[in-house]
């Protein structure tokens, strides 16, 4: 028989044991990641995707006919305005040129005899020497030879043009496409491919559209000098620097956007003719705008809010209204201040008044 005082102390045993499983467990804490409220200058852009065009585009055709017997640069080359690129044989238009300076004196000899003629019949007409008959012939004579060395001199002058368009020179500057001909080959002024295009790239143009609804945003700060940010698609490549340079004189109706254009210094060449690029327009700066990081608002179905951490490391939700983003930033109004810090990364986690921890901390 089990003595009464052992019985005693196997009840308050067994009353221990069922006291210590009905102890509701510690609660963990949440690990996450934190980042800070802060008043920063933000810029306010607008995003769109553009394209680079040169900003001039010449094909360069011969204007005369013959063989090609120089090529005065590689493709691919830089040139410069003025610069010689082909030389059409010159043998026939210095030919032609000769020829016509030949008629030209003749002419001009013709022409100031005539003249002479002119003037010695006025004398003669005057003393009843010669009939008037015969002095307004001389004077027929006269101004025929004038009208042929005119002409004689117009002859002169295309063919110094045209011993002149026998070298063909750049018209701009800019950066040579590839060769249709070869040395030797024979062109004509008629022939409708170019021998060689020349996109001018220094500087260089990029355009691209936005909304229609950002009119009047861009109408505003148009007097300024709005910058303008073009990088590859992607982001793989840094970002160039330009200026807005034009903006369209009308909405296109089936797209609902209106075009722009920025021109860019393009010094280092990284921008190229045809490239799709990620462009931003800066209409203006914020300087004092409230920003959060945009991973730490969350969307509830009363509104946005973030968990902000309070001093004894527990979590509480606060309102924000999201007024945009930009980059890995949100600008907010609501019920947040600067210097509080925010969860960014383990929200899905968090209840109002769960604990964290925060990762890589204590």
């Amino acid at each position: 028989m089990i003595p009464q005082s052992a019985r005693v102390l196997s009840v308050l045993l067994v009353a221990l044991i069922g006291c210590k499983q009905n102890a509701p467990a510690p609660v963990a804490s949440v690990p996450v990641t934190l980042g800070t409220v802060e008043r920063r200058a933000v810029p306010f852009e607008l995003a769109a995707t553009g394209t680079v065009e040169p900003l001039q585009t010449v094909a360069v055709q011969p204007q005369v006919s013959g063989p090609i017997v120089r090529i005065a640069f590689t493709e691919g080359q830089d040139v410069q305005k003025g610069q010689v690129l082909f030389q059409i044989d010159p043998r026939p238009f210095q030919a032609a040129l000769a020829q016509a300076e030949a008629l030209l004196d003749r002419d001009r000899a013709q022409a100031e005899n005539a003249q002479s003629e002119v003037k010695r019949y006025s004398e003669l007409v005057e003393r009843e020497y010669v009939t008037a008959q015969q002095y307004d012939l001389s004077r027929t004579t006269a101004a025929a030879a004038a009208a042929t060395l005119a002409g004689s001199q117009a002859a002169v002058t295309e063919a110094k043009l045209n011993l002149q368009y026998a070298t063909i020179r750049a018209p701009i500057s800019g950066r040579t496409g590839s060769l249709r001909v070869r040395e030797g080959n024979l062109v004509r002024s008629s022939d409708a491919l170019a021998l060689v295009t020349i996109n001018q790239i220094r500087p260089i143009l990029v355009r691209f559209a936005v909304p229609a609804g950002n009119l009047a945003l861009i109408q505003k700060h148009r007097g300024e000098k709005l910058i303008v940010r073009a990088a590859p698609v992607g982001g793989d490549g840094p970002a160039s620097t330009g200026t807005l340079s034009f903006v369209d004189n009308a909405v296109d109706t089936t797209t609902g956007t209106i075009m722009l254009k920025g021109n860019f210094p393009n010094a280092d060449g990284i921008l190229w003719p045809g490239e799709f690029v990620d462009v931003r327009l800066q209409l203006y700066v914020d300087q004092n705008a409230l920003t959060v990081p945009a991973k730490a608002v969350v969307a509830g179905q009363q509104g946005n809010y973030v968990f902000v951490i309070q001093p004894d490391s527990s979590a509480a939700t606060k309102p924000v209204k999201v007024d945009r983003t930009t980059g890995d930033i949100a600008i907010v109004t609501g019920e947040v201040q600067p210097g509080d810090r925010v969860v960014t990364d383990g929200q899905l986690r968090l209840r109002q008044g769960s604990k964290v921890q925060v990762k890589g901390g204590s």
